[in-house]
């Protein structure tokens, strides 16, 4: 077996996070993460407020919304912290998998919620409701203003993660935009029912985003193949480095966000006249180049070495 210069025994060390940038970038996302974290659960708790005491659903929907934003924003300043504590003997991984339980429940919780929402937006259907147009358009209004103030401390952020709760803010800037033009429609026409129609648009967008949260966390604690990763074209680069007859008991999987984990045999002719440290080196470099894959465990024998078991 061959691994890295910095293997033990038959496997590396713990995989090291890519950082989003200099430590001093770290400390500045951390800021901005917090900064928007408060401002979001604050507007979220007045809309709630708000939505209630003006009778609005679409802006108890959109509340309801801000809720993905705040288990985005969460998640981000749960895997910066995390990125920063080391691995040790009993969690040779470290807690990045902290990240992904805390996903699947916030995904699981936001479906709930998305079916409260629809269940009343229902019985709005069944017997309209009127709405405090005043109180729905301040509330919709200050929400609005609060994901643009959100979304300026974070538009220059360097870590990945940030970005993606930028994407959420961004996406709930737009449905507070729907909550006021909902108001306006009412206020024009008096069809009240617009209320409930936009509390379904909006609970729609939640549930798509709890689907894909709930799909992704489990896939990582499956150990399934990350989306980016085409096995097949993995299998053929590595295949195409000098020396490599073929690859079998080949596995890819997630750790965390952005952590990517590797497992896989390398058949060579004769390793002891095989240049086993160029070939090593080579398809390290290859994986973590074209695919991100930088936590990696090889191992390198001839083509009649008597396996143990099946080989896959």
């Amino acid at each position: 077996m061959s691994t890295s210069p910095h293997s033990h025994g038959d496997h590396e060390g713990p995989p090291t996070p890519r950082a989003p940038g200099t430590d001093e970038d770290r400390r500045r996302d951390w800021k901005r993460l917090w900064a928007t974290l408060a401002l979001t659960a604050t507007i979220a708790v007045a809309e709630a407020v708000g939505g209630y005491l003006s009778n609005s659903l679409s802006l108890m929907s959109d509340a309801g919304h801000m809720l993905t934003d705040i288990s985005a924003i969460g998640l981000s300043l749960v895997a910066l912290y995390f990125s920063g504590r080391p691995a040790n003997v009993k969690k040779t991984y470290g807690y990045y998998r902290g990240e992904i339980l805390s996903a699947l429940l916030n995904g699981v919780l936001l479906l709930g919620i998305s079916g409260v929402i629809l269940y009343e937006a229902y019985e709005r259907f069944r017997a309209p409701a009127d709405v405090r147009l005043g109180t729905a358009a301040v509330v919709a209004a200050i929400g609005l203003a609060a994901n643009l103030l959100a979304i300026r401390f974070l538009r220059h952020a360097h870590s990945m993660n940030v970005r993606g709760a930028l994407l959420h803010v961004i996406g709930d800037a737009l449905s507070s935009v729907g909550v006021l033009v909902g108001v306006g429609v009412i206020w024009l026409t008096g069809w009240t029912s617009v209320d409930a129609v936009l509390a379904v648009a909006i609970s729609g967008i939640i549930i798509v985003g709890s689907v894909r949260l709930v799909r992704d966390a489990v896939d990582v604690l499956l150990e399934a193949v990350p989306a980016h990763v085409d096995l097949d074209a993995l299998k053929a680069r590595m295949l195409a480095v000098p020396g490599v007859s073929a690859v079998h008991d080949l596995h890819v999987w997630t750790i965390s966000s952005g952590i990517y984990a590797l497992s896989a045999h390398l058949v060579v002719p004769d390793p002891r006249l095989c240049a086993n440290d160029d070939i090593l080196t080579a398809v390290k470099r290859d994986l973590f180049d074209r695919f991100g894959i930088d936590h990696t465990t090889i191992q390198i024998e001839s083509e009649t070495y008597a396996h143990v078991g099946p080989v896959h």
